[in-house]
Formats: structure tokens, C-alpha cells, sequence
């Protein structure tokens, strides 16, 4: 699996993002092309920033002021592929919602409208289509500290706008080290949008590539640039990894906690249990317990919380679990003179068949078609199951 990892240790602004990803491809011109398209061509050159070499990206654009529909204009009219662009409104549209949230309702982008951002995130969107990694990984960005000024005034860092995108998805954020600004909203809006596993992402890979962007200032012994690594995941034999969310209750009732678990399973979860407890006081309660893929877990910690009322959720991060490899089969079996159908979860391991099991709904037709309890079909599509496939039934 081709994973490509920001490392946001200083920050991040639209032209790291871009310099990052123009650093990890071997041929830049339809990224430079679709950027020229915007703002006539950019200048592309190498910098140095506390000794590493990096990729410095200038637009040379003025500032103007637009509406997010004039924005969205010249995006679709960039030389870039549709999915591309398409991204490319969904920044925008990440940095609109984060302003009119922030200052309500907003008639114009105020640093974020001018052409040198629509370019750098025409080109950072276009940039990663052409990388084509089936993951995207964001560490915790590093925000800076202090004041700044903007167009509404002075404000702390971070700036609210950036605040506000950053709530609004699963990338963690931490101060880092630095003075002043280091995480600006269209920065913030595209690792959003490009991120699709968790920030606590961790597996084995091999770094194919590093890529090095270049932010405008020099600060003397830090190199003032964002990392991106394109990285070849290893993976793991017999199994995968998985998050594993649990919170305490003792104040829901056994059909809310049932209800959740159904709606935890329907919105993704590999698994989700209710283990009973005793709690604090001698209360009984449940503790929750949810499997989950780690890209998945943000959303299903907010089902938790929204469904059962709890106030936190813990999250052991990427766990190896062990797989069998997993097949299904159909299984014919003969019940009073009548010939049925069922499905069979086979699980293997070692080319081995260790265990058969019906889908329990199949099971329930067959037994209020049959007349026979569900127990007898149940136990008579397993010998079946276990004859069919050539195996010994324990």
C-alpha cells in the first residue's frame, strides 16, 4: 500500500504543501501548467532552510478579494483534471465554512482569495492526483504562537479561521515550536482534505521518496519547510490493524445500549461489544467496546459519544490483530424431503479450515420454512458445511 505521510513539524502554508509534493514528483510540468493557467507560471527553485534542501514555490500574485463563487470560477477554469479542480473547490469551500463560522456571514475571502492561493492549491491538488497514493497520512501540525495581524485585526495564533477547519476534521494539532504563525488556513484546508487515515497512523513501510517544501521565512536553525514522505506500507502477515475505542457507561438502558451497538455496526464498526461492569459506587453499567479501522474511528468515537451520552472515549490506536483468511461458501442441505440453501462463513488459517459458521438469518428462513428449531438447521448446515469442504468437524 502506497502511503504518502505529511510531517507538519513547522507548519504549514499552501506553498509548502505544494513544494512538498512538486519535491516528490519526477515530472513537474502539469502541476506548473495548471498553476501557470491561474496566475501565469510560477517561480519553482531549490532553497536551503537550516541545511535541507527544499522546494520553494512563488506565485508572484497581488492580493485581490473575491466571493467563494468567483474562487470556484477561476478554479474550474484551471488547466488541471476535473478531480483535481473538484478538490480544489472543496478546499475553498473548507476555508468559506471555517470563515463564516468564525466572523458569520462573509461576502469576500479576505487572504485566501487572491491568486496565489487558488494557484497553490490548484497545483498542491493536482500535485497529489498524479502521486496517486492510496493513503494519506497528516502527523499533528505544529500551529506557532503569539499574535499576528490580518484584515480582522490583530488575533492569536492560531488564526480563528485555522482553528476552525482544523475542529471541523480528525488532525490533531500541537504548538510546536516557533514564533508566529505556522499553520495558515489554506495550509490547515488541504491537509484536511487530503488526509484519509488516522494522524496516528503506524505501520511498518519503506520511504521510497522526501520531499521538502519551502516556507517564505528563514528563521536561523530551523528549517522552516514541510516534510512529505511517500512511503511503500508493509504488510502484516495473517492479520491488519485496527483502533480500539472503549468508554464507561452507567446510565444508559440495555435497549439504548443495544440500539448503539446496532448503529455502531451499520456505520462501519469491524465489531462492537457491551461487557458488564461494575462502576464507581457499586452502579452496574457496560463497558463499550469498538473495533474499529483506524480511519473510521474518529466518526464512530462521535456516534459513541452522541448515542450514549458518555463524556470521553478512549482509543488504543492501531492494535495488530490476527486474521484468518475468511471465505464463504453456499452449503445445500436436505430437512424433511426439502432442499435448502445456506451461506457459510468458512475461516482458515494456515490453508487449514478452522471453523464453519451459518449466517444466522438464512438459518431462522430455513427453520420457519422447515417447522424445525433453529438449533437442529443450524447444526445441520455446519455437518454439511464440514462435509462439503473436505474437512473433519471438531
Amino acid at each position: 500500500m502506497r502511503i504518502l505521510l505529511f510531517d507538519p513539524f513547522h507548519g504549514a502554508a499552501g506553498d509548502m504543501v505544494t513544494g512538498a509534493l512538486l519535491d516528490l514528483l519526477p515530472d513537474r510540468s502539469p502541476v506548473i501548467r495548471a498553476m501557470a493557467s491561474v496566475v501565469g507560471e510560477p517561480e519553482v527553485s531549490e532553497v536551503d532552510r537550516a541545511g535541507i534542501r527544499a522546494v520553494q514555490v512563488r506565485t508572484r500574485a497581488g492580493k485581490v478579494h473575491r466571493t467563494l463563487e468567483e474562487v470556484e470560477s477561476r478554479v474550474m477554469e484551471a488547466d488541471a483534471p476535473e478531480s483535481s479542480r473538484g478538490m480544489a473547490v472543496r478546499v475553498f469551500r473548507r476555508i468559506h465554512d471555517a470563515e463564516s463560522r468564525v466572523h458569520g456571514t462573509i461576502t469576500h475571502f479576505h487572504e485566501v482569495g487572491a491568486d496565489d492561493a487558488i494557484a497553490d492549491v490548484v497545483g498542491a491538488c493536482t500535485a497529489l492526483r498524479l502521486l496517486a497514493p492510496e493513503g494519506v497520512v497528516v502527523k499533528p501540525v505544529s500551529l506557532g504562537s503569539g499574535m499576528i495581524r490580518g484584515s480582522h485585526g490583530t488575533l492569536p495564533v492560531p488564526a480563528p479561521a485555522t482553528a476552525a477547519i482544523l475542529a471541523a476534521s480528525p488532525l490533531l494539532a500541537v504548538t510546536g515550536e516557533g514564533e508566529g504563525e505556522l499553520c495558515t488556513p489554506t495550509g490547515a484546508a488541504l491537509l484536511a482534505e487530503f488526509a484519509t487515515l488516522s494522524p496516528l497512523w503506524d505501520a511498518p513501510a519503506r520511504i521510497l521518496a522526501t520531499g521538502h517544501g519551502a516556507g517564505s521565512r528563514d528563521p536561523e536553525g530551523t528549517p522552516n519547510v514541510l516534510r512529505a514522505m511517500l512511503l511503500d506500507a508493509v504488510g502484516e502477515p495473517d492479520g491488519d490493524r485496527v483502533d480500539v475505542l472503549e468508554t464507561n457507561v452507567d446510565d444508559a438502558t440495555g435497549e439504548v445500549v443495544a440500539h448503539a451497538i446496532g448503529l455502531l455496526m451499520e456505520a462501519g464498526a469491524r465489531d462492537a461489544s457491551a461487557i458488564p461492569a461494575i462502576m464507581k459506587k457499586g452502579r452496574p453499567g457496560h463497558l463499550i467496546r469498538v473495533v474499529a479501522a483506524p480511519e473510521d474511528s474518529p466518526r464512530l468515537a462521535a456516534l459513541m459519544a452522541e448515542e450514549l451520552g458518555t463524556l470521553g472515549v478512549r482509543c488504543t490506536p492501531m492494535v495488530h490483530r490476527f486474521v484468518a483468511e475468511r471465505t464463504t461458501a453456499g452449503v445445500e442441505v436436505t430437512l424433511r424431503g426439502t432442499r435448502y440453501t445456506a451461506s457459510v462463513k468458512c475461516g482458515r488459517s494456515g490453508g487449514k479450515v478452522i471453523s464453519v459458521k451459518p449466517e444466522f438469518g438464512q438459518v431462522q428462513a430455513i427453520a420457519r420454512e422447515s417447522g424445525l428449531p433453529a438449533r437442529l438447521v443450524a447444526r445441520a448446515v455446519e455437518e454439511a458445511a464440514w462435509k462439503q469442504i473436505g474437512g473433519e468437524s471438531p
